[in-house]
């Protein structure tokens, strides 16, 4: 297995994808700047080079020295207010980040596996299909949305112009272990937060939006498949079923009546993606149950409310305990 490189490797979901490339032989590498990754979740087998995306000679160098086979970028701002907040930031992190990426993987020859947003993409208009395909038109509402859009298609030109080859993944409402309830915050992380700390969960409106949750053990296999698979594609990554913010608090057993508070502008009602794509381009299909995925992510949460300074365990160490 030859090396590859991880942005955003110190995260949620780009530190249990490192643990999973590395378990499978890879040589991997984690750029990250530690804006909302930590150190913690760092696998000690690892090389992690601190920088940041939007600095186009240094990851030029780590690519150039590193000679990877793939690079999966994982690395964005990914936070839907603050995008709105600070569009500027935004497009300097998901667009001119991910060109340079591209630019430095044009010169080595390496893969990339770009990781994009499903819901944001589509947005939310009438006569959408839901289960949604990667064949609908794509009408974000948010800056997050349409940066992470232009980030896909500079993947495409980049295969057009110089024949790089590269893969789209639209992920899905991700969760699962190491999901914090603050930097990379998800509903899931911070509902477990909540009934941990005895506290009754926030939820904004009335509970019935649906979104699209996927473990993100599932959306591991996804990257890993995505290695050598689905050249030049974009690909839904989710289950194709719609599960309310009602129906996760009901999954989580929560003890206490939530709160409710007023909905938050620009959300979206419903979302959920239609997965026959990866089915047929990587062979992938979710594997996780709802409930499992849950418990799972409750107990690793449990573990660094007990021990803050611990690693927090990903899926790797779960399933093998």
């Amino acid at each position: 297995m030859g090396a590859v490189v991880v942005t955003g490797g110190a995260g949620f979901i780009g530190s249990n994808l490192a643990d999973a490339l590395i378990a499978d032989g890879h040589e991997v590498h984690i750029v990250d700047n530690l804006s909302t990754g930590s150190r913690a979740k760092l696998p000690p087998a690892a090389v992690f080079h601190e920088l940041d995306v939007r600095d186009a000679a240094r990851i030029a160098e780590v690519v150039g020295d590193v000679r990877p086979e793939a690079i999966f970028h994982l690395a964005a701002q990914a936070d839907v207010r603050k995008a709105i907040e600070n569009p500027a930031f935004d497009a300097a992190v998901n667009i001119a980040g991910t060109i340079n990426v591209l630019e430095a993987a044009r010169q080595r020859g390496a893969r990339v596996v770009f990781a994009s947003t499903g819901g944001a993409a589509y947005g939310e208009y009438a006569g959408l299909v839901i289960p949604t395909p990667e064949t609908s038109e794509t009408r974000p509402m948010s800056h997050y949305g349409m940066s992470k859009l232009a980030g896909e298609g500079y993947c495409r030109l980049y295969g057009r112009l110089y024949g790089l080859e590269t893969v789209v993944l639209r992920l899905g409402n991700v969760y699962g272990p190491r999901q914090d309830a603050h930097g990379e915050a998800g509903v899931v992380s911070i509902f477990c937060a909540r009934i941990l700390d005895g506290d009754p969960p926030r939820v904004f409106g009335d509970g019935t939006q649906t979104r699209d949750y996927v473990f993100v053990g599932d959306v591991v296999n996804a990257f890993r498949a995505a290695r050598t698979g689905g050249g030049g594609a974009t690909i839904n990554i989710g289950w194709g079923r719609e599960v309310s913010v009602l129906d996760l608090l009901d999954g989580l057993s929560c003890p206490f009546e939530p709160e409710f508070a007023p909905a938050r502008p620009g959300e979206l009602l419903r979302s959920a993606l239609a997965n026959v794509r990866a089915r047929e381009l990587l062979g992938w299909v979710p594997a996780t149950a709802l409930d499992d995925g849950l418990r799972m992510t409750r107990d690793a949460i449990e573990v660094t409310h007990r021990d803050p300074d611990a690693r927090p365990p990903g899926v790797i160490d779960i399933t093998s305990a």
